[in-house]
């Protein structure tokens, strides 16, 4: 098994929240797939439901598990009192003319939100795609899901590209895609 892809922090690392709440954050490894999936049942069926993957099916949290031994993605696994309160990942394409971008995906658990570890999440990530000297990074979601588009307003994304009825929920409706992105190389402010 291929470790985790390096970075030049360390890890793992404490963070404190605004309200005072210490986080450790770490690397994911496959020894944290079982976790992954205690975290993705704890959440509510409509966080689950815009998921690029549904991370409650052991099939799919494998193959998230080999794109990160493969180095085709980065996950910071955050950690309250031992138990995953979120993460952030950092998806990259081999594609040659897509070298110079990452995806971010990041999901916090509704006890951990409004607490700004969704925002020192996506601080870590940057910090990760900054080393690796990607230029871009990119965020998908749907339209109605306001409170992640603020959160990526206010990290100084900018809609990209509007999808329409270019996502199908588990009901068979169709919903907008918002593509949002920042200019990794003018991140100064969020990063630590």
């Amino acid at each position: 098994m291929t470790p985790p892809r390096a970075t030049a922090r360390t890890y793992p690392h404490t963070v404190t929240l605004r309200d005072g709440t210490p986080v450790t954050f770490r690397l994911m490894t496959a020894a944290d797939a079982g976790r992954i999936g205690t975290f993705a049942r704890s959440l509510p069926e409509d966080d689950l439901l815009f998921l690029r993957m549904d991370i409650t099916d052991p099939g799919a949290v494998a193959l998230w598990v080999r794109s990160l031994e493969a180095g085709l993605a980065t996950t910071v696994i955050a950690e309250v009192n031992g138990e995953t309160a979120g993460y952030a990942s950092l998806v990259q394409n081999r594609v040659a003319w897509q070298r110079h971008l990452g995806e971010i995906r990041t999901q916090v658990g509704p006890a951990h939100r409004s607490r700004g570890l969704g925002r020192a999440l996506a601080g870590e990530i940057f910090s990760i795609g900054r080393e690796r000297g990607l230029r871009k990074i990119v965020a998908q979601m749907t339209t109605d899901q306001k409170g992640a588009i603020a959160t990526f307003e206010r990290l100084g994304f900018k809609p990209e590209a509007l999808l329409q009825d270019f996502v199908v929920d588990h009901a068979g409706r169709t919903r907008d895609l918002v593509v949002m992105a920042y200019d990794v190389t003018g991140l100064t402010e969020f990063v630590e």
